[in-house]
């Protein structure tokens, strides 16, 4: 069975017991990594999932590979993780966990836009950029990230640092 479809066969699977545990399935990765295989699942739920949550869904997901013959008889290495800031933005639900936090995002008509995401509903994000709100539909977005953000007191703490 090629990578492809064991990852997809693995997307079906992971899905509802996940969701289940509380967490939503964001990403399954698939890679050949010599003799083995390295399966990488990441999750993601409001606030973030705790290492508890990823504990229980790595003994899920487990327990879930165990029971099937989805991976076939070669070995593998299975390693379950949150997905971090730099990930994109493609669904509401990452816009709406986001809430409060800087993001840029590059619209189809070649326009970008940096603002703060205050609220979101399944069609659009409304973002604070330069004091004015904007309305930005998610059908316009192209791609968008969170942006990282410093507090003045890490900085000044860094330049003490130095000196």
């Amino acid at each position: 069975m090629s990578t492809p479809d064991t990852r997809d066969r693995l997307v079906e699977m992971l899905t509802g017991p996940l969701s289940a545990l509380g967490v939503d399935l964001e990403a399954v990765e698939l890679t050949s990594a010599g003799r083995r295989r390295m399966l990488r699942v990441a999750v993601d739920k409001d606030g973030g999932p705790t290492m508890d949550d990823l504990a229980g869904v790595t003994r899920e997901v487990s327990r879930l590979l165990d029971g099937s013959d989805v991976m076939g008889a070669q070995p593998y290495t299975l390693e379950v993780s949150s997905r971090g800031v730099d990930r994109p933005l493609t669904l509401p639900r990452h816009w709406r966990r986001n809430q409060g936090r800087l993001v840029e995002a590059d619209l189809v008509d070649g326009a970008s836009v940096t603002g703060r995401i205050t609220g979101c509903d399944e069609q659009a994000a409304t973002l604070v950029v330069a004091g004015d709100e904007r309305q930005v539909a998610f059908a316009d977005v192209r791609k968008a990230r969170v942006q990282i953000e410093f507090k003045a007191g890490d900085r000044a703490r860094d330049k003490s640092k130095e000196g």
